[in-house]
């Protein structure tokens, strides 16, 4: 695998916070890989929410099949690009390790709950899955994976969350967000092709649905521009067919837009190395009308889909369950999972066991503690 000089190299990682010997057949970032991929957290990925929960249908998107979408389109980026696919792959496959059940609800209501006791955000809770939470080796606890891959994964962080990573890991992941540094350019890829994913994903799923149409699509450039090439090209097309077409045409010109204007800006900095290249602007990009054409696309989602009656119907019942869960777990901590039960931090202990539940794991010990079904 041909590397550019500013892509990450494995033999100059910073690092695992245990040192380890090498492996013999593995680099550290596929090792990185290896690990995540057998991890617990990365199993229950399948019965999480993306958009749509999962008893909702059997071929809506997942959190796992989501992670697996931005791993793909991640990989295809950084060959052209020359940066360290393993690495972009160990990313993508972690980078939402950390999500709650019932999605962007299960988050934003933990976050609530847990405003007293020092806040939540899931990708601090990504970096506590691999570092802390997963249990799998005798001489450390978490998965023990290399300085970049962490980085990665640590997509955002609050300044206060920033500073605590700072006073316990001098110069570690959370420094950047102190310095207002870049992460390696194999993880700015993996917080774009995570972009690209979603929106891409989520018209399907919309779709599939049917809480959007076609018509509406009509509404968003970027689909109409992809959809009338699919249709110059064959006429008689429509439904399911056209719809695939035209998110397939549309996903590739995203990919060949950001190889295009990620070279461009690389060579306007001219990077030497990783380390240079997070001194610099952020450098993985889409062009100016490219990433208006995506804003405009994620604006429509967010207003037609998101924002839709029975999504919100879903939404409230699915904060319901996290916040009565949380309450539940907090008064009566002997309800948990004996490992979380006795720890001494209880709400941080409750935070860890409700943020790791899939969606119908959440459900079955709602309707046990409480008596009351809501799905």
């Amino acid at each position: 695998m041909w590397l550019a000089p500013y892509a990450s190299h494995p033999e100059q990682t910073r690092g695992r916070r245990h040192p380890e010997p090498p492996a013999p057949t593995r680099s550290d970032f596929q090792r990185d890989r290896d690990r995540i991929v057998h991890s617990t957290a990365f199993r229950r990925l399948v019965y999480k929410t993306q958009v749509f929960l999962n008893h909702e249908g059997d071929l809506f998107r997942t959190r796992l099949t989501h992670s697996l979408e931005v791993a793909q389109l991640g990989r295809s980026i950084a060959r052209s690009l020359g940066l360290n696919e393993d690495l972009v792959e160990a990313v993508a496959l972690a980078h939402d390790l950390g999500h709650t059940p019932f999605g962007h609800a299960g988050q934003d209501t933990l976050d609530d709950c847990m405003k007293p006791h020092g806040g939540f955000e899931h990708n601090l809770q990504s970096l506590r899955v691999v570092d802390e939470l997963e249990e799998r080796y005798p001489a450390f606890n978490g998965l023990n994976l290399s300085f970049e891959t962490r980085e990665g994964i640590l997509k955002h962080c609050s300044r206060k969350h920033a500073e605590m990573l700072e006073a316990q890991e001098p110069r570690g992941v959370g420094r950047r967000f102190i310095d207002g540094t870049q992460p390696s350019l194999e993880a700015q890829l993996c917080n774009l092709a995570d972009e690209i994913a979603y929106n891409a994903h989520d018209i399907d799923d919309g779709v599939r649905s049917g809480l959007i149409t076609l018509e509406q699509l009509d509404a968003v450039p970027l689909f109409v521009r992809f959809r009338d090439a699919t249709l110059k090209e064959f006429p008689q097309v429509r439904g399911r067919r056209l719809l695939f077409d035209a998110i397939r045409r549309m996903l590739s010109q995203q990919v060949y837009d950001v190889i295009d204007a990620t070279r461009a800006r690389i060579a306007e900095h001219m990077p030497l190395n990783a380390d240079e290249a997070r001194l610099c602007p952020p450098l993985v990009r889409f062009s100016a009308e490219m990433r208006e054409a995506s804003t405009q696309l994620k604006r429509f989602l967010f207003r037609e889909l998101y924002r839709h009656e029975q999504v919100n119907d879903t939404t409230a019942r699915a904060k319901r369950v996290v916040a009565e869960l949380f309450h539940a777990y907090a008064e009566q901590p002997h309800e948990m999972q004996s490992g979380f039960a006795q720890r001494e931090d209880r709400h941080r202990a409750v935070a860890d066991y409700i943020a790791g539940m899939t969606d119908r794991f959440a459900l079955r010990e709602h309707e046990r503690l409480t008596g009351s079904r809501l799905f």
